[in-house]
Formats: structure tokens, C-alpha cells, sequence
């Protein structure tokens, strides 16, 4: 191998290096992506989607009722065969905030909660009231009587919280934000 050779393998070798160390930091500090696994979400997400979750949203931002969520599964949460690590979940409640719900209304502070997304609104169990304290969020499936969430294991901790989800990736019939 002569000394042009060697320098161009050099080269390919360094931009090889950096172009795997920058995929692994943003995946770990940035962007990372998801599957759904379950029918919790639907509509809104269905079984196989694939979605792009932003952490710095998280990290440096504010969580809003309305956004969904990437979250490690609470300890509590026995409802699946425990194959899935990670839960996906729209917020309905954040700090500060009493949730409780009547028929299939949910209730924050006392008025009923306003929802521009698709919903199924069939609920049951009910929701028992909770305030919600500091870096605490109540979320719930858009699918809510096939959605195991905060109803039967309670508030998420922000610490527990992976990212915002913001952009559908696969089916390609289905793409776009969310």
C-alpha cells in the first residue's frame, strides 16, 4: 500500500469513526426511535408504527397535557407479559393539577378536560382523584378501555420520562407529525 492509499484509508477510517460516534450521541442524547407495540394509542398510533421521540424536549423543555410520551414502565405496571420496557401515553395531567373523571368525562380542576385529539372515550375504570405534586404526570391511551396507565398505576415521575414523541416514521401511508 502505498503512502496516497494509506491516506485515504486513514481518512475513510476517521469519518467512519465519527460518523458512528455522532449516530450513537444523538440517539442517546437527541433522537431516538420507538415501536408500538400495543393498541393503547389507537388512533392515534397503531400496532407497528414506528415513531421519531425527541429528548431534549424533555431535558430542556416543558411537558404540555396533549403531548405523548416515551416513558420507562413504572415498577407497578403489571398488565402486559412484561416483554416492553418502554410505554407510550398521551399527558392529561401535570403538576399541580386534580384529575378525576364522571362517566366517560375526565375532569382537570373541576372542568372537564379539553381534547382536540381522536379519542375512544369509553372509560372504565374510572379515574379517583389525585393531585398531582411536583414532576408528577397522569397520562392515559388514547385508547382508554384497552389502555393500561396512570389510572391503575398512578402518576409518572419526570425522571422516568424518555421523551416526547413527535413524528411518525413507518407505515410510509402514515407518515407525518404527530
Amino acid at each position: 500500500m502505498n503512502k496516497h492509499q494509506r491516506r485515504v484509508a486513514i481518512e475513510w477510517g476517521v469519518i467512519l469513526v465519527i460518523a458512528v460516534l455522532a449516530s450513537f450521541l444523538v440517539r442517546m442524547y437527541a433522537v431516538q426511535t420507538f415501536f408500538i407495540p400495543s393498541k393503547s394509542m389507537n388512533p392515534t398510533l397503531r400496532v407497528g408504527d414506528r415513531i421519531l421521540v425527541n429528548k431534549l424536549s424533555v431535558r430542556f423543555g416543558t411537558i404540555n397535557p396533549g403531548d405523548i410520551i416515551v416513558f420507562k414502565k413504572p415498577p407497578a405496571e403489571h398488565c402486559d407479559d412484561g416483554t416492553y420496557t418502554d410505554l407510550v401515553k398521551r399527558v392529561i395531567g401535570i403538576p399541580g393539577q386534580t384529575i378525576t373523571s364522571k362517566g366517560n368525562t375526565v375532569y382537570v380542576n373541576g372542568e372537564p378536560l379539553k381534547e382536540p385529539w381522536t379519542y375512544f372515550p369509553t372509560l372504565n375504570p374510572q379515574i379517583k382523584k389525585i393531585t398531582l405534586s411536583a414532576n408528577q404526570y397522569f397520562v392515559m391511551g388514547d385508547n382508554r378501555a384497552n389502555s393500561c396507565d396512570s389510572r391503575y398505576w398512578g402518576p409518572v415521575p419526570r425522571s422516568d420520562i424518555i421523551g416526547k414523541a413527535f413524528f411518525r416514521i413507518w407505515p410510509l401511508s402514515r407518515i407525518g407529525f404527530l
